[in-house]
């Protein structure tokens, strides 16, 4: 039995793992089309705001709750808190649900750079392309156990020689690419207008929806409340500054969303003329839209080809601290070697996985809440469990435990410079905020409200 507990190298290694598992698949197709939706400067500005405040709030409790109790979620609210050992059951959960249909997206993204590599581009860009393949018995269960077979492979190896070692490759060329793909794309004719649209604000287009819609951004862009970073946190050595660490964190966070946005949404506008509607939500962005723009632009083939590598190093970073959390879960609640949890994990996402792949072909017919397996699975971690999580991490925190415990497991080897704010935020502005967060996405969700 392997009972050792892996850690990070060091504060670089676990500011790279953690920023890999918070910039994913929601940085590169929600950020970009909520940021058009309501008004591209105002939404940034609305954003940047809330990530300092309440993502910051939300991120610091979790590693801080990881690497005080030295576990993972299902473990760490037990040992803070007795009567809150079910909020750490309702976190795991979370990671649970999402694996496996993240990876079968993973396995589009693949499926797409293996097109635009071997030329296909118009292939792609054809308006039956991505629905007929989605739609397939075979080929994209295919697709998508590369992609888990590949992420199962980097966890394996453990913290440091796995998740660390891929994080350092992956994250700085991820970097590089969707700088120079981001350079390429505003200097075509017609960008400027793109360009405009997304960094000047339209006040105009401001209100409490777009306040809510950025919050719930958070939770998708920064790993919240599914108990990543607080098993990233148990990883975490006690010498290094955990301030500093959550700040450069969400750095890295925002600078990818923000530069996300900085490709997508002018290169789109060129593309249609100025048309929002072409922003369209999530997969038809990504593998419809996008397709498109890339065929229609000069050396396209290639861009297209770059743009979905990084887009495969986000998707993969995240899957890897899902998967990650996963197999730290079994290890602590069973005490099972690494090995052992990764393959049952790697069984039990190809499992469901599967199934949910098939929600698009031969199983479409199912339906829970009027919606397929993918978008059920969405509502219930993001729409539901997700701010839940969020409510009653700040409930357990900031009224029972204490916000004094956080606050100290942050001074071990620094001042905590933002500790007042961090004990209001936590106490008494969070928690509001996230209860309206919560009946916003689910009355999103369920068609009752039209924003």
């Amino acid at each position: 039995m392997d009972k050792k507990r892996g850690s990070f190298s060091g504060k670089m290694g676990f500011v790279l793992a953690a920023a890999g598992s918070a910039v994913g698949l929601g940085n590169l197709w929600r950020f970009p089309y909520l940021a058009a939706k309501y008004g591209g400067g105002i939404f940034l500005l609305v954003y940047l705001i809330l990530a300092v405040t309440f993502g910051f709030t939300l991120m610091i409790t979790e590693i801080a709750i990881g690497r005080k109790t030295g576990v993972s979620a299902i473990g760490a609210f037990q040992k803070l808190d007795k009567r809150f050992g079910f909020v750490g059951v309702l976190a795991c959960i979370v990671p649970f649900i999402i694996t496996p249909y993240y990876c079968v997206i993973g396995g589009w993204v693949i499926k797409y750079l293996f097109t635009f590599l071997t030329g296909k581009v118009s292939a792609a860009a054809g308006d039956e392309f991505f629905t007929g393949f989605i739609s397939e018995s075979v080929s994209p269960v295919v697709w998508f156990a590369i992609f888990i077979l590949l992420t199962s492979a980097i966890v394996i190896f453990g913290v440091e020689k796995g998740v660390e070692k891929a994080s350092r490759f992956m994250m700085p060329l991820l970097i590089v690419l969707i700088v120079g793909v981001c350079i390429f794309c505003i200097t075509r004719p017609g960008a400027a207008e793109g360009v405009k649209y997304y960094l000047l604000p339209d006040f105009s287009k401001f209100s409490a929806t777009t306040v809510l819609a950025a919050m719930g951004q958070l939770f998708y862009s920064m790993s919240l409340a599914m108990g990543i970073m607080i098993t990233y946190g148990s990883y975490m050595k006690k010498d290094s500054h955990l301030e500093a660490s959550v700040r450069q964190i969400e750095l890295f966070d925002t600078a990818i969303a923000f530069l996300a946005g900085l490709l997508i949404v002018p290169s789109v506008f060129v593309f249609s003329g100025g048309d929002e509607a072409a922003l369209g939500k999530g997969p038809s962005l990504m593998f419809i839209t996008l397709p498109k723009v890339f065929n229609d632009m000069t050396l396209g083939g290639v861009i297209g080809a770059v743009f979905f590598l990084l887009v495969l190093f986000a998707a993969l970073t995240s899957s890897i601290s899902l998967m990650e959390t996963n197999v730290s879960i079994l290890r602590d609640k069973f005490g099972w070697s690494r090995k052992k949890s990764t393959l049952i994990i790697t069984v039990y996402v190809l499992i469901l996985g599967s199934i949910v792949s098939l929600g698009f072909g031969p199983l479409s017919f199912i339906k829970i809440l009027g919606l397929g397996l993918l978008d059920f699975f969405d509502f219930i971690s993001n729409s539901v469990l997700m701010p839940i999580v969020a409510i009653l991490t700040c409930i357990c925190v900031g009224h029972f435990v204490g916000a004094k415990v956080i606050s100290d497991e942050v001074e071990l080897n620094a001042p905590f410079k933002m500790k007042k704010f961090y004990t209001i935020m936590l106490k008494w502005i969070a928690p509001v905020f996230l209860v309206l967060v919560l009946a916003f996405a689910v009355s999103e969700a369920m068609g009752w409200i039209r924003v």
